[in-house]
């Protein structure tokens, strides 16, 4: 009976695709009866206008194919006859429409479109619309082309976007990822400076204060990897600036992993590393830059938290 359901299923994505392609036939005439020279005396922007809407069509019936190039094509096409009607909205939304098609085929081509996009997006003002597309392309970078200096540029891009919209919390949240790649590559002065940035900023939100102590955290692990006295001198300049780091776990930690590195005591670390993460589990990121400081502590090896 699957058998039966599949081939059945087969059968209409191959109907669905035959009525993309006779839609890409249709669109196609219109577009050249738009560009004759009668066309021209006329309404030639009428037919114009009738493709993009055969193009969209088209690229639907393409999605209901689960033929996504397919798709991206045709709002490509969509795209371009928008800007030559001067329909700069509907090119652009035909642009992402063409980046999310594209998204399940080919990443690199969605990037492309998703920068078309953009560029018309900015070019009428339309700066937060223009920063969200710019954060579906740091994704796609991260998860599809693995190349993480470009996702930083873009979310890079997308937080100045933000910050000059004034939406302080979104560009806070493509900082925070572009700190913590950046501490992956070892870039740890922009990781501090983003970290201890949004900290401050956030340290005075009653209901962002909680989210302060791990940004501080962050920091004077980034410090800690790089020199163990800049973390100490950063941890007092922390603890001066928000009190509340004082009393936090984060803190704690930091003194207990200060101690234990000074004496050279790897037990120590180790012992306050599980402790604390008998009650706030590591995640990945934490994990990775405490075993960088581990490894500082003399004639330890690769060895792991445990």
């Amino acid at each position: 009976a699957s058998g039966r359901g599949e081939a059945a299923m087969e059968r209409a994505a191959q109907g669905k695709e035959a009525e993309a392609l006779q839609l890409l036939a249709e669109a196609d005439r219109k577009v050249r009866g738009s560009q004759s020279f009668f066309a021209g005396l006329f309404g030639g922007s009428s037919r114009a206008e009738e493709a993009c809407e055969l193009y969209a069509r088209a690229a639907n019936m393409f999605k209901m194919a689960k033929n996504w190039s397919g798709a991206g094509n045709a709002f490509c096409q969509a795209a371009r006859l928008h800007l030559q009607l001067q329909s700069k909205h509907d090119a652009a939304s035909s642009f992402v429409d063409a980046g999310n098609a594209f998204k399940k085929a080919d990443p690199q081509e969605a990037i492309n479109c998703l920068l078309r996009a953009i560029e018309i997006y900015t070019d009428m003002g339309r700066f937060t619309i223009a920063a969200k597309h710019h954060i579906s392309i740091a994704e796609i970078y991260e998860s599809e082309l693995v190349d993480i200096e470009k996702a930083i540029a873009h979310y890079e891009q997308a937080a100045d976007y933000y910050k000059g919209e004034e939406s302080n919390s979104s560009a806070n949240k493509c900082l925070l990822k572009v700190a913590a790649y950046a501490a992956q590559l070892e870039q740890y002065q922009k990781a501090i400076e983003i970290y201890e940035q949004v900290g401050t900023n956030t340290m005075d939100n009653p209901l962002l204060k909680y989210s302060a102590k791990e940004y501080f955290f962050k920091a004077a692990l980034c410090h800690f990897i790089v020199d163990e006295l800049n973390a100490k001198l950063a941890l007092e300049k922390y603890e001066e600036m928000f009190p509340a780091f004082t009393d936090s776990r984060e803190c704690k930690l930091l003194k207990k992993l200060l101690e234990a590195h000074e004496e050279q005591n790897c037990e120590a670390y180790t012992e306050a590393v599980k402790e604390f993460d008998s009650i706030s589990r590591l995640d990945q990121w934490l994990t990775t830059m405490l075993l960088r400081i581990k490894k500082s502590i003399q004639g330890e090896g690769d060895g792991d938290l445990k």
